[in-house]
């Protein structure tokens, strides 16, 4: 099981997520004390095809406050690491169907930080309210259900 270090609610609120793919990140040693201590947030991240690679922009990693001498950029862009036939794939479903790369969530794997990329489509204002509508009644149902479930028993 991997352990969860930080997620972007709004990718999933403002995407519709198509496909997902896990990526190696490169950092730096300040990057990953810093990530240890919980100073990372991926909140407006996304990932981007540079020069045949695909780079997270975005993802802001604080300083670590006990370095010595070198440190870190704080939302410096951050090379994902993905095989070739998976960077080649995202290139065309960006370049050809217009898609975009937020990146979801960032977790540890085998005490390596792994980031979760989403393949996504844009929502418009419409999806939003009608996801809304269908969370507000999928909990008004699981209330009833309760509510029949306690006063039987």
């Amino acid at each position: 099981m991997s352990a969860e270090i930080t997620s972007n609610r709004k990718a999933f609120r403002d995407f519709h997520i198509l496909e997902r793919f896990e990526a190696g990140l490169e950092l730096k040693g300040t990057e990953v004390k810093s990530i240890r201590g919980g100073f990372v947030s991926l909140q407006g991240s996304f990932a981007k095809i540079h020069n045949g690679e695909i780079q997270l922009f975005d993802a802001s990693i604080q300083p670590y406050e006990r370095a010595s001498h070198e440190q870190h950029e704080i939302k410096r862009p951050r090379r994902l690491l993905l095989h070739r036939t998976e960077i080649d794939r995202l290139t065309i479903a960006v370049e050809r169907e217009g898609l975009t790369l937020p990146a979801l969530r960032m977790y540890w794997k085998k005490g390596i930080v792994k980031v979760e990329i989403g393949l996504g489509k844009g929502k418009h204002d419409a999806d939003k309210r009608q996801d809304l509508k269908k969370r507000v009644e999928k909990r008004e149902a699981d209330r009833a259900v309760s509510a029949f479930n306690r006063s039987r028993g």
